[in-house]
């Protein structure tokens, strides 16, 4: 039976004969549900008319996305390392060109998500290549396919692998984490941070919401408190969840004062 695809949010499902009768993850408040209503699709379906693209970021850092665009249209980031190489969040293209280049890159030796809207193939990455999932436990209620290779770490750290750590933020999903990739930006550090840090268009500030798409702001303690754990680490470039969402240098004092300019706004410090 097949494994049924949200075609808006790109989330895969249990095996089933028919589609599923709805999207928790759309009809989530951080989410939403199109006007023209649910429709699925089938990974098969998705290989006939898809391709993955690839953009490297930095000489270790590699980007996936698939065109013509599908679901969130986020990207999944594949770190190398000399431990092994890590993919960061999931895009629900997997064809055989991207499993060929990636064992050709030197395979991967796991996955890591940031939060429930990148999962996507999830399960379908860590069965093709034989390896685990890092999950956060506290969003374990938000997986819609179950499956071996998923590992779920508890706690506010997990180290992946000797170079990359998963810090727990919050913030967007009660278990949102960033990587932190320690060898990245020539050794200066590097944050990959999906969503739960927001880069945004201008490259030069983050933003910080519960939900994106319906406008949910977080608290500013929240925010703070978010921000200062991620100051905290040594790092210099983040890289976020969308095309050209990167800030290659100054990272850090963009996070300081992007946190600072939220928390003005939505305290009410500021002036219209």
């Amino acid at each position: 039976m097949p494994h049924f695809l949200c075609e808006t949010c790109s989330i895969q499902f249990a095996e089933s004969a028919e589609p599923p009768v709805r999207c928790p993850i759309c009809e989530d408040e951080r989410q939403y549900v199109p006007a023209r209503g649910q429709r699925w699709t089938v990974l098969e379906a998705l290989r006939g008319g898809h391709a993955n693209t690839w953009r490297a970021l930095e000489p270790d850092l590699l980007a996936l996305r698939t065109v013509p665009a599908f679901g969130i249209d986020q990207r999944a980031l594949l770190v190398r390392t000399p431990a092994g190489n890590l993919l960061w969040d999931c895009i629900a293209l997997l064809d055989e060109a991207t499993i060929a280049i990636i064992r050709a890159l030197g395979g991967i030796a796991g996955v890591a998500l940031s939060h429930p809207h990148y999962y996507s193939t999830m399960a379908e990455w860590g069965c093709a290549f034989g390896v685990p999932v890092w999950v956060h436990a506290a969003d374990r209620g938000h997986v819609t396919r179950p499956d071996p290779c998923l590992r779920f770490w508890e706690g506010e750290t997990a180290e992946v692998l000797p170079d990359i750590t998963l810090h727990r933020l919050g913030g967007h999903f009660a278990g949102g984490a960033v990587a932190h990739w320690r060898g990245g930006a020539g050794g200066k550090g590097a944050l990959l941070s999906g969503d739960i840090l927001q880069v945004l268009p201008d490259r030069k500030f983050i933003g910080f919401m519960r939900s994106y798409p319906c406008l949910i702001p977080l608290p500013p303690a929240e925010v703070r408190r978010m921000a200062a754990r991620c100051l905290a680490l040594e790092w210099e470039a983040i890289y976020g969840a969308f095309h050209e969402r990167e800030i290659v240098t100054g990272g850090r004092a963009a996070l300081a004062r992007s946190a600072e300019r939220y928390c003005a706004w939505v305290a009410g410090m500021v002036e219209p």
